[in-house]
């Protein structure tokens, strides 16, 4: 039976934002342990643009041409999974890429949208609530009482592990940059510093972990707040292991994928209103090209959503 055609993005080689084609190609078969998702919005997250470029093709190879991004939220169309019915609206990590009118996964990381979601509030859970959250308390063990430093907190991931860590009853400490000091305020941290003002290392000590979603010199310049047994967890860098045994820190690169209850749990949080999505510049599917560009300045504000014509 001839399938009908649907709008995607295609990657058909390595290189910058060029190599992103819009095509028409048929809409995918789902296979017995699938489920096939009209999308509605795509989240964009840094991975995306280093898979694109071939940076990650050493660790997990994409076989060519490949649909770019994950994070993915829309209406079960079809389905050969016990719990998924069609019409519903789900979210999660999908596993054969996101950027497309129509997308098949597997159901390990896919969950329920409850209603009081939007799908862009949906699309912006994994990759970003996901990662914040696997990183403050599967790798961090983060406890109430602790004192949290959370760089980039205006980020896809940091907007949310300043509100997971202050839900947890932490002490947060955000940096961010002069414009979005407010918003940092607003998602309930207890200090925020500028970092284009004020160097956080000067004014910030006996922190118990430390969330590094910028990596390089800002990571360096974090070994020094942290107090000794502290944790230093990175999502961009892998930390020194000897200079962590030297400090007597915890420290590694934090970058597990969440379980399907992960994903619940952070909807049932936000649907309950004790969490929230940061959204920031949204995109149509044929402007990918321009999303990619301006996730890969690492800068802006919330997660950068591909919403799809309804």
């Amino acid at each position: 039976m001839t399938r009908p055609m649907m709008q995607a993005v295609r990657v058909h080689r390595y290189g910058g934002p060029e190599v992103l084609t819009l095509e028409r190609i048929p809409v995918p078969t789902p296979s017995s342990d699938e489920i096939l998702i009209r999308v509605h919005a795509v989240g964009v997250l840094p991975v995306d643009w280093a898979y694109r470029q071939g940076l990650m093709q050493k660790h997990v190879p994409l076989q060519i041409p490949f649909i770019p991004g994950s994070a993915v939220a829309g209406v079960v169309e079809e389905s050969n999974v016990k719990g998924f019915e069609k019409g519903q609206a789900v979210f999660g990590r999908a596993s054969h890429g996101a950027c497309a009118e129509y997308v098949t996964t597997t159901v390990k990381t896919i969950a329920h949208k409850p209603e009081q979601l939007s799908f862009a509030e949906a699309a912006a859970i994994s990759g970003g609530g996901t990662t914040a959250w696997m990183a403050l308390f599967a790798h961090g063990g983060l406890e109430p009482g602790q004192r949290v430093l959370v760089h980039a907190a205006t980020g896809g991931v940091g907007s949310f592990a300043v509100q997971f860590a202050k839900w947890k009853g932490a002490e947060v400490i955000g940096t961010c940059s002069t414009a979005n000091v407010d918003d940092v305020k607003s998602l309930g941290a207890d200090t925020v510093i500028d970092y284009k003002t004020t160097s956080f290392e000067e004014v910030v000590q006996d922190i118990d972990l430390v969330l590094d979603a910028v990596g390089g010199e800002t990571l360096e310049r974090s070994w020094s707040v942290l107090k000794r047994g502290g944790t230093l967890l990175s999502l961009v860098d892998v930390p020194s292991e000897k200079k962590a045994e030297e400090l007597g820190i915890h420290a590694r690169f934090s970058n597990e994928l969440a379980p399907n209850e992960v994903f619940q749990e952070i909807a049932r949080l936000m649907a309950e209103g004790k969490a929230k999505a940061t959204i920031g510049k949204e995109f149509p599917l044929q402007d990918l090209r321009q999303a990619h560009e301006l996730c890969q300045t690492g800068h802006g504000r919330g997660r950068i959503i591909v919403r799809m014509a309804e």
